[in-house]
């Protein structure tokens, strides 16, 4: 399929935050070092996989469900613009207004000229992949505005001027003592004898965001999913923040990618079965808030929908790589990714981390962009067991591989042996040669000791195939 609508091929340079300020293998180097940081890791992936496998192994239907939500998903990129023109229709059709934003400048410009529009200063924020992605506060900042997240963990972010790093617990990578320390220094009207218990820590935001949420008049959301032939809007969290945002406030602007639509509301009964097991391992979410529109008298009587491309449309010009779009955002692949759980989400430099991030950023921004994200993983294929809609993560990663710019060395060193295995008695002179490396220990020279520089390099066998098959 080629670009959709005539949107622009990959996300633009310079906004947003899909790419980061150094390459993935200098980033993790520095994670490594980091002690404590690997203790909140392992703490806190090791008890959502326990929490995740034990409500997952209550359905016996697991593996169905799976293969349903990976055929929903699939089915739904094949008839994208159809689905998305369906959804535009039936969210006018309900009183709301769609936008449709070809990149991130454009998004943040829609979204701030709306805001402006309502005279308002300030704007409360449900937790959003999107906007985290198109940068959307730094840009409403810029605009004398204010963003104040209301998710508990998207807040300690906002208030530690740190940027998230998992997908669904932005501040896994923090502990309550930090957090405590965070409040005590940024949240307005903290008391000083603050505890680092969690339930003191989590009575001190609500206290700080209950004021917030009743005297602010503009809130802007995500959305998990958007069903076309209603134009209802959907949104999954666990904390009642996302139902205060969605209801007070007078006007409501949600910004959505465009891959997140199901066609039906029959189909999304499948992926309400499968996020909440595989994200937060609860049997089902505590808050599913849907709306369709504005109805008057009640909730919001002005809602725009931003659909976001923003690259997207060339994850889904590729036929490999489109897989990565049917990402429900669950995070199960971060939370059993050993790459992961040793390096944390900063290390990948965008707002995706994990292994999806590691096969969604680099198509987003164009592989040249973040180049060493598709080495990311070991292969381990743990990503592609866990993921409740089976995204093919190894055979992406490989895929992006090829597609990487090599290095000049690399590529000659390819041709040579593409030129070497062509030629069968330099093939066998070659082969006799590789016993000479036990000579150079377990690494290569350079220009060719990257390659040993994480692995050892093999033992030559003692004798060849070749050899072995002559004296038959």
């Amino acid at each position: 399929m080629s670009t959709f609508l005539g949107m622009p091929a990959t996300a633009p340079r310079g906004v947003g935050n899909l790419r980061g300020d150094e390459s993935f293998p200098a980033a993790a180097r520095k994670a490594l070092g980091n002690d404590q940081l690997r203790r909140n890791l392992g703490h806190a992936t090791t008890t959502i996989r326990a929490k995740s496998g034990a409500v997952i192994g209550e359905l016996p239907d697991w593996q169905e469900l799976r293969s349903a939500g990976s055929a929903l998903k699939a089915a739904t990129m094949a008839r994208l613009p159809e689905l998305l023109l369906q959804l535009e229709e039936n969210v006018t059709r309900a009183g709301g207004v769609v936008h449709w934003a070809a990149d991130a400048n454009e998004a943040n410009r829609i979204v701030t000229e709306l805001v402006r529009a309502t005279g308002e200063q300030r704007v409360i924020k449900v937790k959003s992949m999107a906007t985290q992605e198109i940068g959307l506060n730094e840009a409403l900042e810029e605009a004398g505005i204010e963003p104040i997240e209301t998710d508990l963990a998207e807040l300690i972010v906002q208030l530690g001027n740190d940027k998230p790093s998992h997908i669904l617990v932005p501040a896994i990578h923090r502990n309550r003592s930090e957090i405590r320390e965070i409040f005590l220094r940024e949240m307005p009207g903290v008391d000083p004898a603050l505890t680092d218990e969690p339930v003191v820590l989590a009575g001190a935001a609500r206290r700080y965001l209950r004021e917030t949420f009743l005297s602010t008049k503009v809130a802007v959301s995500g959305a998990n999913f958007a069903i076309a032939d209603t134009g209802t809007l959907v949104v999954l969290e666990s904390e009642g923040n996302g139902r205060m945002c969605l209801t007070l406030p007078e006007t409501l602007i949600t910004v959505m990618g465009i891959e997140k639509l199901v066609p039906t509301w029959q189909d999304l009964e499948v992926f309400l079965q499968l996020l909440p097991r595989a994200s937060t391992g609860e049997r089902m979410n505590p808050y599913t808030s849907m709306w369709t529109g504005v109805t008057p008298g009640d909730g919001p009587q002005s809602f725009h929908l931003v659909l976001l491309d923003n690259g997207r449309s060339a994850v889904l010009a590729d036929e490999v790589g489109r897989q990565a779009l049917h990402c429900i955002r669950c995070s199960a692949c971060l939370n059993v990714c050993p790459v992961y759980e040793r390096t944390g989400g900063h290390a990948y430099g965008s707002v995706y981390p994990g292994p999806i991030g590691a096969v969604l950023s680099p198509q987003l921004t164009g592989v040249e962009d973040n180049a060493s994200l598709p080495y990311a993983s070991s292969l381990c294929g743990a990503c592609f067991d866990a993921c409740p809609v089976k995204i093919d993560i190894p055979s992406i990663l490989v895929h992006l591989r090829n597609e990487v710019p090599h290095p000049r060395t690399e590529r000659a060193a390819m041709a040579a042996a593409a030129y070497t295995m062509d030629h069968p008695k330099l093939y066998a002179a070659a082969q006799h040669a590789a016993k000479l490396t036990k000579l150079a220990g377990h690494r290569l020279p350079p220009p060719l000791n990257g390659w040993t520089a994480s692995r050892d390099l093999p033992e030559p066998p003692p004798e060849t195939f070749r050899d072995w098959w002559a004296k038959r």
